[in-house]
């Protein structure tokens, strides 16, 4: 290889060796930005979290107050009046009034809550986030120090290998200059040999003197040179033995620097962030979840007292709280007139047969009215168990408006239909109204009912005790003395049913083959007495009827008779509707088949869908 291409091959190795440490110094300044980008990153994050916090706190003192003032504002209100001196006085309240309290409670309870959770965001959590920042800054000024230090200590190794490199491409370059040169004195051995092997006899004395000077000369300059060779070889061994050596320990050092350093460097600017950050958290979620535990606590108690709202233990401690106006008041004694000492009804002969015939007269209206207002009773239960089947539904659940959705867009709103503007609901009321319009209705003709026959049974009961009947008993068999007995009406009984197919529980087409009726005398009847008595009744199929008049019409049909076939209302007419309704629902094959349902319930979603169009 000749000495400028040498000399261009060691520029472009050297130059590669630059391009390469310039790399590696890039690279570590590089890093360094990264690290101090990270910890100005971190420090924006604890401040934006301390910003954060701050604000909340102030939203929660707010809120807190807001709250107390709430409360404040009602239970001024309440102070002055009956129940709070009541509930001073023996903690006993109406269990409404007592829901009120309890929520009046929970609101300053809650006040209270609030305010503690702000004041442990402003003196806890953001201390904790400056602690935090503080720290961090701290460990990345003490990773910077080290960081430097194990940058120079790598620029120091890279340094030596290039030292170490240039003396080695120094020494290799020396040698083989010297064996350049001794191949050349070789060479030149070779050529004065070559001449000294002509016959002697033609040289002269003089030229075979110079000769072997030469020959001398060449030897020593070769051995001159064999030495230098040697000496430089050496030089150039130990040089490459040394670069070799530098060139393993450098990649180390890099290796070293890259692996383990570096990644010891971020441990260091992290050293505590993540533990400190994780300890700051759980505080706050510790005294959010300390919240909740704290407003279910009074919620629990609230949901306590809801369950105990109970309207006659509510009757009764509001009748003794108000003693003077519910205590029933005292009887009104007999005022004699002049002397009239007589302060009983008087039985004597002359008026006996008038009472007689007034007391059957009582009897048989009381018969009559117990008969109608038990059926008006009914009637009226029947219509407050609808009522309170109305005013229990559970309808309160409202845990499908609180289901977040992890969308980050805007969602309308489930709760933005009012509770009332809900068409289910709107005509729930209007039937709720339409039912309690009945039964206030019903309960006014039951309790005049229930009057009338207070005052007939007192006149009735003191008759009885005038004209010695002893102790009162049942309106249906007692009797005046002296007087015989009614005869009782028996109804005519019918011959039993001569098939054998079951009329209740049975099949329709069967019982139709076998009786040779071709409308079941059941529904026949039935229907001809609700045409008659039942057309004007309001709640008819709606309203039960009395389950013993029902199973008596039932097994009258059961056996063949016709309870219905007089033309008299003897019958309470839900108690008809209601044989007819388990008649139908009996059947083992319905009216309407069931292979037909689902087209049936079409037709109706149909209708409803055009309807609401």
């Amino acid at each position: 290889m000749s000495t400028p291409s040498r000399f261009k091959k060691d520029k472009e190795i050297i130059a590669e060796y630059e391009s390469q440490v310039k790399e590696i110094r890039a690279q570590l300044v590089e890093q360094q930005k990264c690290l101090e980008q990270q910890t100005e990153m971190r420090v924006q994050l604890l401040q934006d979290l301390q910003d954060f916090f701050r604000k909340k706190a102030e939203i929660e003192t707010e809120y807190s107050r807001n709250l107390e003032k709430l409360a404040e504002r009602f239970m001024a209100k309440t102070r002055s009046t009956k129940d709070h001196q009541q509930y001073k006085k023996d903690q006993n309240l109406l269990s409404p009034v007592n829901c009120w309290y309890l929520l009046l409670n929970q609101v300053r309870r809650e006040s209270k809550d609030h305010a503690t959770l702000s004041d442990i965001y402003l003196n806890n959590v953001i201390m904790r986030f400056m602690q935090i920042s503080e720290d961090s800054t701290r460990m990345f000024k003490k990773s910077k120090e080290i960081a430097f230090q194990l940058h120079e200590d790598l620029m120091k190794v890279l340094n030596e290998l290039y030292t170490v490199m240039k003396t080695y491409h120094m020494y290799h370059a020396e040698s083989i200059s010297a064996e350049s040169k001794l191949k050349e004195a070789e060479k030149q051995e070779e050529k004065q040999i070559g001449r000294s092997g002509d016959p002697v006899f033609h040289i002269r004395l003089e030229e075979r003197h110079q000769r072997r000077s030469s020959v001398k000369k060449i030897e020593k300059m070769k051995e001159k040179r064999q030495a230098k060779y040697s000496e430089n070889k050496l030089k150039s061994i130990k040089a490459r033995n040394e670069y070799l050596l530098t060139l393993e320990a450098t990649n180390a050092s890099v290796f070293k620097y890259y692996i383990h350093d570096l990644s010891d460097l971020i441990d260091c600017c992290d050293l505590g962030y993540h533990a400190s950050l994780n300890r700051a958290l759980r505080t706050y979620l510790s005294a959010e979840y300390n919240l909740e535990t704290s407003r279910h606590e009074g919620l629990d108690i609230i949901e306590n007292a809801v369950d105990n709202l109970e309207p006659r233990s509510d009757k009764q401690r509001f009748m003794e709280m108000y003693p003077a106006a519910f205590c029933p008041p005292m009887k009104f004694e007999f005022q004699s007139h002049m002397g009239d000492e007589v302060c009983q009804v008087s039985a004597q002969q002359p008026v006996q047969a008038e009472l007689m015939l007034r007391y059957q007269q009582l009897q048989s209206r009381l018969a009559t009215l117990k008969i109608e207002n038990e059926e008006v009773k009914k009637t009226t239960e029947a219509t407050l168990q609808t009522i309170q089947d109305m005013v229990t539904i559970e309808d309160y659940d409202v845990s499908e408006c609180f289901q977040h959705s992890r969308s980050t867009e805007s969602v309308k709103s489930t709760v933005s239909e009012t509770y009332l503007s809900k068409p289910s609901i709107a005509k729930r009321r209007a039937n709720q109204q339409e039912t309690e319009q009945f039964y206030f209705m019903k309960l006014r003709e039951y309790l005049e009912g229930s009057n009338l026959i207070t005052k007939l049974q007192a006149k009735h009961d003191l008759l009885q005790r005038t004209l010695g009947e002893g102790h009162r008993a049942e309106y249906m068999t007692t009797r005046p003395p002296n007087v015989p007995p009614k005869p009782q009406k028996h109804r005519k009984s019918r011959p039993r049913s001569q098939y054998n197919a079951k009329l209740f529980n049975g099949d329709l087409e069967t019982f139709v083959k076998d009786s040779g009726q071709v409308i079941p005398l059941i529904v026949e009847s039935c229907i001809r007495f609700i045409n008659l008595y039942g057309l004007q009744h309001q709640g008819i199929f709606r309203v039960s009827g009395s389950q013993v008049e029902v199973n008596d019409i039932k097994n009258s049909f059961e056996r063949g008779e016709n309870p219905l076939a007089d033309d008299q209302s003897n019958h309470d007419i839900n108690s008809v509707a209601g044989v007819l309704k388990l008649y139908f629902r009996g059947l083992e094959n319905p009216l309407f088949p069931k292979e037909r349902f689902n087209d049936l319930i079409s037709c109706i979603i149909f209708h409803s869908t055009a309807m609401r169009t």
